[in-house]
């Protein structure tokens, strides 16, 4: 990822050709980098899946979206996370999200500190109220939730992960990466 040194405003974000794959944070463009790795997919194709299935069978509200999926955050911030779920349908737009998303995950590719660093404190600022950060290199989850006592965990892949903005339901929703893997 490279940070253009120029303050761009969200009209000439959209304005950039289409199929360019970037974000802008804080006013500042972020080229990402090019497709990522298989595994980077098949981790977001499985996990999406499952949560997709896991909203459907419960008959939620809730809308999953995998990237690419712009996510606005504010006048200055425009990101593309891996996955989002977004509970509160009227941030939904023809263009994505207007605000934050309710869970956002992240899989790690080239540049772990974004994710671990500047994104992490992004999400937090914004709204968001889970963010989970899956290292495949690691095969570890760091899970962040941002409620009124902030909590941050770390979970092998072999772990049975619970989703917190779901623990609440007669039903939680709970994720183990490793069966997901097959």
């Amino acid at each position: 990822m490279e940070a253009k040194n120029l303050r761009y405003t969200l009209e000439e974000f959209y304005d950039l050709p289409e199929g360019t794959r970037a974000e802008l944070i804080h006013g500042i463009i972020y080229d990402m980098s090019p497709a990522p790795l298989r595994i980077h997919q098949e981790l977001s194709m499985e996990i999406s899946s499952f949560i997709h299935q896991y909203i459907k069978k419960n008959k939620g509200k809730c809308r999953i979206y995998s990237a690419p999926f712009d996510v606005e955050l504010s006048e200055s911030t425009v990101v593309q996370p891996d996955i989002s779920v977004i509970c509160d349908r009227d941030k939904l737009t023809e263009k994505g999200c207007t605000g934050a998303p309710d869970f956002i995950i992240e899989i790690t590719s080239s540049n772990e500190a974004h994710d671990y660093l500047t994104k992490m404190n992004l999400y937090r600022e914004s709204g968001v109220r889970e963010y989970w950060i899956v290292n495949p290199k690691t095969e570890a989850v760091t899970v962040y939730c941002f409620s009124d006592e902030p909590t941050v965990t770390s979970h092998r892949f072999t772990e049975t992960v619970t989703v917190n903005i779901y623990k609440d339901k007669p039903e939680p929703l709970l994720i183990n990466i490793a069966e997901l893997l097959g």
